[in-house]
């Protein structure tokens, strides 16, 4: 099972992008939300990931967020909702829109994803209700995509090992980065990540 890709970004189209990991090149289906947040070409990035094996495919799903991706568990957990029509709810939807919608059984803001008609977001939203307490509302309604290339690259992947979620290692070497400004070295980089992540 694939949980996360770190990379670098080799390709990004309408609805999927390619993940050059190492030199290999994984094709990720995801959100319009988590594709328009993924940087230019070959910067890094990092997401979350899904695998779905079928008898006829095997499908990676890409997130910016662990909380789009349990969404996206949950949505293709309802009868009718597979993984495209999961990623259309999640394109028109952040996850706390979508907790918000099916914890006030509000079926027309699902039915805004395209594939989605009235009957689908009225068994979404109540074969769901029960189960919205599990994802914390704002847990991942931000995308989390690693500044790109370089030492912040570097300084994303040192966070990464000493246990920090992707989320949180994004804000703040982002932050560093800011502060210290592209010219930065590595050691600085991660220095000051680690104290503002210490911080938030």
């Amino acid at each position: 099972m694939i949980a996360r890709l770190s990379g670098s970004l080799a390709e990004s189209v309408a609805d999927h992008a390619v993940i050059d990991v190492g030199g290999v090149g994984y094709l990720v289906q995801a959100s319009s939300r988590t594709l328009s947040a993924l940087g230019p070409i070959g910067g890094a990035v990092m997401l979350f990931t899904e695998m779905q094996v079928r008898e006829d495919a095997i499908t990676l799903y890409g997130f910016g967020s662990a909380g789009e991706r349990d969404w996206f568990r949950l949505l293709t957990s309802v009868q009718g909702v597979g993984g495209r029509v999961a990623l259309a709810i999640l394109s028109v939807l952040s996850p706390d829109e979508l907790s918000r919608a099916v914890a006030g059984g509000d079926k027309a803001m699902v039915t805004r994803a395209n594939g989605v008609g009235p009957k689908l977001a009225q068994r979404i939203v109540n074969e769901l209700k029960d189960k919205v307490g599990a994802i914390p509302i704002g847990s991942a309604g931000s995308v989390a995509v690693a500044p790109p290339g370089g030492a912040a690259a570097d300084a994303l992947s040192a966070l990464a090992n000493l246990g920090f979620r992707p989320a949180e290692a994004n804000a703040a070497v982002a932050a560093a980065q800011e502060d210290l400004g592209d010219g930065a070295t590595l050691d600085a980089l991660v220095r000051l990540a680690l104290r503002k992540a210490a911080k938030s």
